[in-house]
């Protein structure tokens, strides 16, 4: 159908989840036109290399079978064990053959598609059942390309016949000259070319049916805008999920955010409303480092933090309020700001030595903020 429940049009390419899904549902693109062609084409080629040894092998056993005892055409036994023999003989010679075959079934559907296992592709289903699904299946596209593809495999088959009866009337008509095993050995031959034209052919029609085959596929599992929507939703998961899941990152960077805190140089603070953790590296880092920052309880549990490892806490209202409005976590403070932080810094720095030489601390600065960069206390 061209429309979904909804009415709207499925006019959108299947999403990965949708080629999955149908995967999964045994829905995959499968031409049987080239696992014909890929088990007539190799099968052929595995007769032209093991024809000979196979028709040595079958000589000896047909020689073998017919030379029978006077004595031996009266023992029920003896030759229920000599057909038995015969008969495991026969399937030796041809295993190897049947063997190659086997591989080549089991393979071929790799070309396209892949494999694919599902139950539900085989159970019943009543519209398999329904007289009118199959007559709609037999007049739709896919039924007319079945049907021409049926009639270029009966004409390709007919003209490879004609082709070797005639190419080969003479040698054909000679059988009858020559002994039972060299007739049978130019019969196999004839046969041999036979099938590798013949898949030759096949490979013409394979490269027209597998496109075909991908485009079926892919239109039957065409999708409308809101089937998509409406897998993006059941994708990402529901609203109260979406919201725990981004608690839960919250919760987990902000963790992180606090594992930074005892490494920062400085805590700046509003003092009760916004708290900014700084770290400066004078030898690798072009400007101070924002590590950590938080409003209210944060802006508390940073302090927690930074007072249980000895990390320099400085009241400057303006300044935290600035740096927590213009710098992202883990970005270098602004340029216009450069001035401010540096003095709050040399104020750590000499605070330390002061603590160190026992003399008195040096007073608070209290940095200007150009007018651009200043952030108006929150209500």
């Amino acid at each position: 159908m061209a429309e979904n429940e909804s009415g709207q049009d499925k006019t959108e390419d299947p999403t990965p989840k949708r080629l999955s899904d149908a995967k999964k549902k045994g829905q995959v693109a499968r031409s049987k036109d080239l696992a014909t062609m890929t088990m007539t084409l190799f099968g052929s080629v595995g007769i032209w290399f093991l024809g000979s040894s196979m028709l040595e092998q079958l000589q000896a056993v047909l020689t073998g079978s017919f030379v029978i005892s006077a004595q031996s055409v009266r023992d029920i036994n003896y030759l229920y064990a000599s057909m038995s023999k015969t008969m495991v003989d026969f399937v030796m010679i041809l295993l190897p053959f049947l063997l190659l075959m086997f591989f080549i079934a089991a393979v071929s559907p790799l070309l396209l598609g892949g494999w694919a296992f599902s139950a539900k592709s085989i159970s019943f289903k009543i519209n398999k059942v329904n007289p009118f699904a199959g007559l709609k299946r037999i007049f739709s596209i896919n039924g007319l390309v079945e049907l021409l593809k049926a009639f270029l495999k009966f004409v390709l088959v007919s003209f490879v016949a004609v082709w070797v009866i005639f190419d080969s009337l003479g040698q054909l008509l000679s059988l009858s000259q020559y002994s039972f095993f060299v007739s049978l050995e130019q019969t196999f031959e004839l046969l041999v070319w036979s099938l590798i034209f013949f898949a030759m052919g096949l490979v013409v029609i394979a490269f027209i049916d597998v496109p075909f085959q991908l485009f079926q596929h892919k239109k039957k599992l065409k999708m409308s805008k809101q089937e998509i929507r409406d897998e993006m939703k059941d994708t990402e998961g529901k609203p109260e999920v979406k919201s725990r899941i981004r608690q839960l990152q919250q919760e987990m960077a902000q963790s992180r955010m606090m594992e930074e805190v005892p490494n920062a140089d400085v805590i700046i603070v509003n003092p009760t409303h916004f708290s900014v953790a700084l770290r400066y590296d004078q030898e690798t880092m072009r400007a101070p480092l924002l590590v950590a920052k938080g409003t209210d309880l944060i802006a508390h549990k940073i302090q927690e933090v930074a007072a249980l490892h000895e990390v320099e806490v400085v009241e400057s209202a303006h300044l935290a309020r600035s740096l927590f409005v213009n710098t992202d976590l883990n970005e270098a403070i602004p340029g216009p700001l450069y001035m401010a932080v540096a003095q709050v810094l040399a104020f750590v720095f000499q605070l330390r030595a002061a603590r160190a030489a026992g003399k008195q601390a040096p007073p608070i600065p209290q940095p200007e903020i150009p007018h651009e960069y200043q952030v108006e206390p929150f209500k």
